[in-house]
């Protein structure tokens, strides 16, 4: 906690000021975790004063809150293309990387538990920079990164605003950024070394050298290839779910339920409990891939989502490939699958060669009158 302060007090995040009448007063507290590496092990216990961004009001205290973070598929795409080339991909992670976050807005909030300044006992502290809990606080943060990435030289793509591209006669740089977490891959070494340099004197950076850990996705190398699995992210999933003894499935899904929407409906002795888990689900998708129609289409009590942690518990190493490669769309479609109202559905997958980069499976808004006509639909679907 000590230290977490000393950092806050060195970034002069806040400024000790009267309070004003009426003004909208945000406490905080402090919060700890404990940062885990790729194998399950403990790398360090954390400590992080934490702003109530609840307390906030909107219009008063803040304005706007949307911030991008870069998408699953241009992680892969990204990845598979840096294979297909034999770059080296780096990962880096900002060290409080909110608190760099300019404000824009007046924001008043009460003094930390534990360090109350005694010679300003009764004082408020009147932020002037970004801090975590509050609702602008990942926007500021974006806002400040993307100015200086785009200083650099780079642009921002426009399918994907967390992804910034540099080229030069010269060379060619990839930049992913996900919050604090940043991927950085190109044809020059030398250039990546040095704009990494220029980022670190501008915001403080941990190093983490070649990629192996990200957004709980461990990458290992294979060969000229590397393979992307969450084996350590599932064996949380199915610690916290009370599932690690459960026994395997060899399937996701019972092949004899169906769902209908004018079926049997469930209640839920804990909605919070259901819906975590289903979050939870579908952020295993990014490396699991055969589950996904299973999580989309037939989770609809407890029981289904038992049924898919016990086929995960049975192939925790599971996940993706990449290899060097070349870009390949494939679609297809199921005319009048649904019984309800005979719509069709329709699914495309693309792949970087034998690499599944993205994919999806969604109901036709229309319905098709022909098997042909809802593959043209499924051909226009996967083109856009």
């Amino acid at each position: 906690m000590e230290a977490e302060y000393q950092v806050l007090r060195r970034n002069c995040t806040w400024t000790h000021v009267p309070c004003p009448p009426n003004a909208n007063v945000v406490d905080c507290k402090w919060v700890y975790r404990i940062k885990r590496r790729a194998d399950g092990s403990i790398e360090r216990y954390k400590a992080r004063l934490v702003a109530k961004g609840f307390h906030q009001e909107e219009g008063v205290d803040f304005h706007d809150t949307f911030s991008p973070v870069v998408k699953p598929s241009t992680i892969k795409l990204v990845l598979s293309y840096a294979v297909t080339k034999g770059w080296d991909l780096n990962q880096l992670d900002v060290n409080n990387a909110f608190l760099n976050g300019d404000l824009t807005e007046v924001v008043y909030m009460s003094q930390p538990p534990g360090f109350i300044d005694k010679s300003h006992p009764h004082c408020v502290c009147r932020l002037l920079k970004a801090l975590y809990g509050l609702k602008q606080a990942p926007r500021a943060w974006f806002l400040k990164l993307k100015t200086f990435i785009l200083s650099h030289g780079y642009t921002c793509c426009y399918s994907d605003s967390s992804l910034f591209v540099r080229h030069t006669p010269s060379s060619t740089t990839y930049l992913l950024v996900y919050v604090d977490d940043i991927i950085i891959t190109g044809s020059d070494p030398s250039y990546i070394s040095s704009f990494t340099q220029s980022l670190d004197l501008q915001f403080s950076l941990k190093d983490l050298d070649n990629l192996s850990f990200f957004l709980g996705i461990e990458v290992s190398r294979v060969g000229s290839g590397m393979h992307l699995s969450q084996t350590s992210y599932i064996r949380d999933l199915l610690t916290r779910t009370k599932m690690t003894d459960c026994k395997p499935s060899p399937s996701p899904v019972d092949t004899t339920f169906r769902l209908s929407k004018h079926g049997e409906t469930f209640d839920f002795d804990y909605p919070s409990l259901f819906r975590s888990i289903v979050g939870a689900l579908q952020y295993a998708t990014i490396a699991r891939p055969e589950i996904s129609f299973s999580v989309k289409s037939y989770i609809g009590s407890l029981e289904s989502c038992e049924t898919i942690l016990r086929y995960l518990k049975g192939s925790l190493t599971h996940g993706i490939s990449i290899t060097p490669s070349t870009i390949n769309v494939y679609c297809d479609a199921g005319w009048a699958a649904d019984p309800d109202d005979r719509r069709s559905y329709h699914d495309f997958s693309i792949y970087y060669g034998p690499n599944l980069i993205n994919w999806s499976s969604r109901k036709q808004k229309v319905v098709a009158r022909s098997s042909t006509g809802a593959e043209y639909h499924a051909i226009a679907f996967a083109a856009s």
